[in-house]
């Protein structure tokens, strides 16, 4: 019982910090799962801890999703920048594609591809805001973005950012968009993993509660230190730590 306790708590952690920070949280649970059998892990538990990361963030921007009356146009353009990912998505789930490109060696290269990319658009010095500058136009090319993420390693949370970036919004507000850009894709992912749970005979137990709390409180933590950081520093730190882990993967790989 013990060691089901610690193995859901590092998932919950690997979970909850690299959803919403720009280093790809697919991947991570990918390699942790390559390297370690984790005898927890099921699709119960992934289900579980991506809802812990729904509801931290809904709770974290609850003051913005229930103030309709004032945010009825950034909530219509999230909800419509979403569309392309979910299109996409639920295509290449259904089809099986999206099953070939989990992979250690796809994840290697769009480690480091899309990392060297955020580095380079997060040199952009302009500073767009949310309330005056989020549009039809720019919330489209940022949901285009995010399609790439359906690739592990290409990190949903670093794609939308870089797109953000790339269109001049400064670093708070590209992370803000990003983050609200994670609920209907967050919500995406539970809904196709509860679709595939019912045709599966499975037993809810204690680990579903903690992973679902535990994975909320790494999510609303990083989420809010995230937000405090980034506004005083740049996104190096998570360049370098992606070029890092894709060096170690070449390693791994190609020797």
């Amino acid at each position: 019982m013990f060691q089901n306790i610690i193995e859901i708590l590092i998932l919950s952690a690997i979970q909850g910090i690299s959803e919403f920070l720009p280093i790809s949280s697919s991947a991570h649970l990918i390699l942790v799962s390559s390297l370690y059998e984790f005898k927890s892990s099921s699709l119960l538990i992934d289900i579980s801890l991506h809802l812990g990361s729904l509801f931290a963030i809904i709770y974290f921007f609850r003051k913005e999703l229930l103030d309709i009356k004032n945010n009825q146009k950034i909530l219509v353009l999230i909800t419509l920048g979403s569309v392309p990912l979910i299109i996409v998505g639920y295509f290449l789930y259904t089809t099986g594609i999206i099953y070939s490109l989990r992979n250690i060696e796809v994840i290697a290269w769009t480690t480091l591809i899309f990392g060297i990319i955020l580095y380079i658009a997060d040199k952009s010095r302009f500073d767009k805001k949310i309330s005056a500058n989020l549009n039809f136009q720019s919330i489209l090319i940022i949901g285009l973005f995010q399609i790439f993420s359906l690739i592990p390693g290409v990190s949903r949370a670093g794609i939308t950012m870089t797109a953000a970036r790339i269109l001049k919004f400064n670093r708070v507000d590209s992370s803000k968009i990003s983050f609200l850009l994670s609920i209907p894709a967050l919500s995406g992912a539970s809904f196709l993993g509860l679709k595939d749970l019912f045709d599966q005979s499975v037993e809810f137990n204690y680990l579903v509660i903690i992973a679902i709390v535990s994975s909320f409180i790494f999510s609303f933590v990083t989420v809010k230190f995230f937000l405090e950081y980034i506004n005083k520093f740049s996104m190096n730190a998570f360049v370098i730590y992606r070029i890092i882990i894709a060096l170690f993967l070449f390693f791994i790989i190609y020797f």
